[in-house]
């Protein structure tokens, strides 16, 4: 998979690639994630991008020649399946999205910022429009590092072991059950005896069930 970031703000997306899983991902060859600068494809003075509202308003807004000289770059050197507009307004990031984007070979990711993006831009250029929540942030770096986060780690060969993420909360509509490690007593508190018992059919039945129940008290809206 190849995901193309375009952003004002490059430097906010430089940690989360050089450490953990995703570090992981790119050095094994299995993801490539670039980002490209926003303000590169500026033709104005001080390579400013943004510009004010058309019939007054406060906040600035990102001007829609740079972003479209970007893209249209990027477009040139492949095709890609989706080209992403981070924005709270957007289609709520859930398991099952990340899944199928997971499934994806090339994406671009746009970050908004200040009010967003020139309306011209979503009408013309987007394919689709995600939020990770329904509040502000200052930009959209931070959703297009949780949205990266969130696909890379479900693709095969990312994980030691691919099918921990086949079992995490959400894939199945389900909270996932409680977990424990050793000490198997701790200041009195002690792992469920089932966990320690070596039948694992008997041990599956009651993850099913701390699932189903935890679901069913923290999120039933999942069940609806």
């Amino acid at each position: 998979m190849r995901i193309d970031i375009i952003t004002v703000l490059p430097e906010l997306l430089r940690s989360p690639f050089e450490a953990s899983i995703l570090k992981r991902a790119i050095d094994k060859g299995l993801v490539e994630v670039h980002t490209h600068n926003l303000r590169d494809y500026s033709d104005k003075s001080y390579n400013q991008v943004d510009d004010y509202q058309f019939g007054g308003g406060a906040g600035m807004v990102l001007m829609i020649e740079p972003i479209d000289k970007c893209i249209t770059g990027l477009k040139k050197a492949r095709e890609y399946d989706e080209i992403i507009y981070l924005t709270p307004d957007g289609e709520t990031l859930n398991q099952k999205m990340a899944n199928r984007i997971s499934m994806l070979h090339n994406i671009i990711l746009l970050c908004g910022h200040y009010k967003g993006v020139d309306q011209r831009v979503r009408d013309t250029l987007i394919t689709r429009e995600i939020s990770i929540g329904d509040y502000v942030l200052s930009g959209g770096e931070l959703g297009a590092a949780v949205l990266c986060d969130t696909v890379i780690r479900l693709i095969p060969g990312v994980l030691n072991n691919e099918t921990s993420a086949l079992t995490d909360t959400f894939q199945d509509n389900l909270l996932a059950p409680p977990v424990y490690t050793r000490p198997a007593i701790y200041k009195g508190l002690k792992v469920p005896p089932i966990l320690l018992s070596g039948n694992f059919p008997e041990i599956e039945n009651w993850r099913e069930d701390q699932a189903q129940k935890r679901t069913e008290h923290l999120r039933p809206d999942l069940l609806e």
